[in-house]
């Protein structure tokens, strides 16, 4: 059985609010309130269980009340739970709300992503030069590695958060992290590749032309857009359902790090159309990406209100 563990130090104006909320669901589990418990900030602490499919109402309320701005709010996921009749009853209730994400643990996830630290750039470089080395050595292994490296899709993602919440601070600072970071990448791995040229590193096959690897990456068609959207979906779905293995998925999926590393190759060794057509597959990439994330995002959004809704009208009914 799904829930979160919810802590909260309240403002003792607030205690009696907050407590009538908790209480007066079914969906809420094992409430504790405790007058003058809790210091910095001071207040009245309260914890409690609350079953997932409810959390999002719960949390609402609890903001309305402004819990979180005139004291504290604290959300964790419950590891295990050994769940008494009472619960049960509660969980069957829920019907198919159940499996309802909550949204303040998804926007944590992806605005803990969006945070760009210096290691962001140093894994996106470190992520190039794998991709480089994977095209003129013409491994698709590499090539992968440098997917996997590459964290960029934290920041494509915090920007499709950005544009479904209307946030033009996040979607400004993911978009100048994002360029910056693939332009620091492509030149750093543009030096690398003018190092690879000049002392001849590069394998027979790449110097005869044959490049299966760069040819792949260097050529945006239809299936760069259909891949893409597609992984977009996948993505949003992933980081809803907190599931590593399928956003492992999107990572080995969209050419974006490869892309940035080939325009560097192409441009070393004066491939120019190879570097047009890599710079275009970036481009497509990151857009559609974005795009689809945010819309993504939006539909989830309205899918999960609809059933709520239709879960309040049969009650009611």
């Amino acid at each position: 059985m799904d829930m979160i563990q919810v802590r909260a130090v309240s403002p003792p104006d607030l205690t009696g609010q907050v407590e009538e909320l908790l209480a007066g669901s079914p969906h809420v589990l094992n409430l504790i309130v405790q007058r003058g418990a809790a210091r910095n900030p001071d207040g009245d602490s309260v914890s409690c269980d609350v079953l997932t499919g409810a959390a999002n109402e719960i949390l609402h309320g609890l903001r309305e009340l402004r819990v979180d701005l005139r004291g504290s709010l604290v959300i964790a996921p419950v590891g295990m739970a050994f769940s008494g009749r009472a619960s049960q009853e509660a969980a069957g209730d829920l019907g198919a709300l159940a499996g309802a994400p909550v949204w303040e643990q998804v926007e944590a996830r992806i605005r803990s992503e969006g945070r760009y630290a210096p290691s962001f750039y140093l894994y996106l470089v470190i992520a190039g030069l794998i991709g480089s080395v994977g095209i003129v050595t013409n491994s698709q292994i590499l090539i992968v590695g440098a997917m996997v490296v590459g964290p960029e899709y934290g920041a494509i993602v915090a920007v499709a958060l950005g544009i479904d919440r209307g946030d033009r601070t996040m979607i400004r600072t993911g978009l100048s992290a994002l360029c910056s970071g693939l332009l620091l990448t492509i030149a750093v791995t543009f030096l690398f590749s003018l190092l690879i040229r000049g002392f001849g590193l590069q394998s027979e096959a790449f110097d005869r032309g044959l490049r299966p690897v760069s040819d792949l990456i260097n050529t945006p068609n239809f299936f760069s857009f259909a891949v893409a959207g597609l992984a977009g979906v996948v993505g949003i779905v992933s980081l809803t359902e907190a599931r590593a293995s399928a956003l492992l998925g999107v990572f080995i999926s969209v050419t974006t790090i490869p892309a940035a590393a080939a325009i560097s190759v192409s441009t070393a060794f004066a491939s120019w159309s190879e570097a047009r057509g890599a710079l275009i597959q970036l481009l497509v990439n990151i857009t559609v990406l974005i795009a689809v994330g945010a819309a993504a995002l939006r539909c989830q959004r309205a899918v999960w209100r609809r059933v709520g809704a239709d879960r309040t009208r049969k009650g009611t009914a």
